[in-house]
């Protein structure tokens, strides 16, 4: 994940400065030079680090934090908000024309992801009741007008396409189809290349002219590091970008472009790519990136995510039958799906406060055993998954062949399942509840 190497060493010069009873200016400077060093290293443009450094040491060394009760949470807190600052300090939503359809023009390099990002784009719109149009105007990449057809099939978003025509041309039919069929949005992906040169940006200049775009998100890959500071200034000159969107924010890059990209151009983060998937989009959110980065969670993100993977009316089923203690196999299949949907586990325990990298290291999260209980569930009948005490050392050895494990692996399902309904089962006795609401017991696990 992007920032890792960035968060694992600023918590860890934040844990120096906290095990402090009192700061100092010296405590201060060599903070500093681990925070500006850790930045550097993450690809942050050094203008940049510069000047965040010296924001930070001039408020740290103040009077409220030397004489405070904690001054290393004072430091933290004020990192964090200059890091909130960096990255543009609110949320910058899509402008949405109030006479449909609004225009959304991506560009961008080759390979920064701007097809798949066209598609996650319209489905993110799709999601809040929008209809959009795809408009295919990459005519100079093999297969870009297929991998978007692809893409809109898969998401059941619409795509205009004219083969090899002038992208000019297109686009304008693209424009005019959505006017005459009632489309909300008209997104246009753009041809990349491999380097800026002038025949693209003429060309994008060209489509802007004719479309008059209300948003043009530069799309930018988070792993070409400090190289896409550069590339946001050039089209920014050129198209005046009304915003950016981060891919792969998810694969193992130092971050660097998140923490520069707003302070070189002025232009906001909007969205970021979190993942491969086509539901892989979030709105960018700088104070909880920086929450993120410090080590402090991302609680609302998490809500989030549980509000929009989390089946509502299955959950309050599923709450009415763990009160009867009715709690199936059924019940736990369709739960380890629905989190599956979340992303994966190291991910979410992240957004968790006080749960940091270093901690995560220590932990052995096998994303596969989530796989591997999908299929002992699912290699058993529905009877047996309604009454797993029928299933005997035969109809264990059966699932165990159907699902590709042992023995052991059905047994110890079983097992963590019986515990479960026993444990609810306790917590739904009134006299149990009421020895726990005195403290008269412990968990009973």
């Amino acid at each position: 994940m992007a920032f890792e190497s960035l968060a694992e060493k600023l918590q860890g010069t934040f844990k120096m400065l906290r095990g402090k009873g009192k700061l100092n200016e010296k405590d201060i400077k060599a903070a500093m030079r681990e925070i500006k060093l850790a930045l550097l290293e993450a690809d942050v443009n050094f203008m940049i680090v510069k000047k965040f450094i010296k924001t930070v040491s001039e408020r740290a060394v103040g009077e409220d934090v030397m004489k405070s009760l904690t001054p290393g949470q004072m430091v933290v807190k004020i990192v964090n908000e200059e890091l909130t600052k960096l990255m543009g300090e609110k949320v910058e939503k899509l402008e949405l024309s109030s006479q449909p359809p609004t225009i959304i023009m991506l560009c961008g390099l080759q390979g920064a992801g701007k097809t798949t990002m066209a598609g996650k784009l319209g489905n993110f719109l799709k999601k809040q009741g929008k209809k959009p149009l795809l408009a295919a105007c990459d005519i100079y990449r093999p297969a870009a007008i297929k991998q978007l057809q692809v893409v809109g099939g898969q998401l059941d978003i619409p795509v205009f396409a004219m083969g090899q025509e002038d992208p000019r041309k297109i686009a304008k039919e693209a424009l005019r189809e959505a006017q005459i069929k009632g489309f909300d949005v008209l997104i246009v992906d753009t041809a990349g290349r491999l380097h800026i040169d002038e025949a693209l940006m003429d060309e994008l200049e060209d489509v802007k002219g004719i479309i008059k775009p209300h948003e043009i998100l530069l799309t930018i890959d988070a792993m070409t590091g400090q190289d896409a500071v550069n590339v946001a200034e050039t089209f920014n000159e050129k198209l005046d970008v009304t915003g950016v969107i981060l891919t792969k924010l998810d694969g193992d890059s130092r971050g660097g472009a998140a923490l520069s990209v707003r302070s070189v151009t002025g232009k906001p983060i909007k969205f970021v790519g979190v993942g491969e998937k086509l539901t892989d989009l979030e709105e960018f959110h700088p104070d909880r990136m920086a929450s993120r980065i410090l080590g402090m969670g991302d609680v609302l993100s998490l809500i989030e995510k549980a509000e929009q993977n989390l089946d509502e009316e299955k959950m309050k089923k599923l709450e009415a039958k763990m009160r009867k203690n009715e709690f199936d196999l059924e019940d736990f299949l369709d739960q380890l799906q629905q989190m599956k949907n979340m992303g994966p586990i190291g991910d979410l325990l992240k957004m968790i406060p006080g749960v940091n990298n270093k901690a995560l290291k220590n932990i052995d999260i096998d994303e596969k055993e989530f796989l591997r209980l999908e299929a002992i569930i699912q290699s058993m009948t529905p009877k047996e998954r309604q009454n797993p005490e029928i299933i005997n050392a035969s109809r264990r050895k059966r699932i165990a062949a159907g699902s590709g494990v042992t023995v052991n692996a059905v047994n110890k399902l079983l097992k963590q399942h019986a515990q479960t309904k026993k444990m609810m089962k306790q917590f739904n006795n009134p006299a149990f509840a009421k020895k726990m609401k005195k403290g008269g017991m412990g968990l009973p696990f």
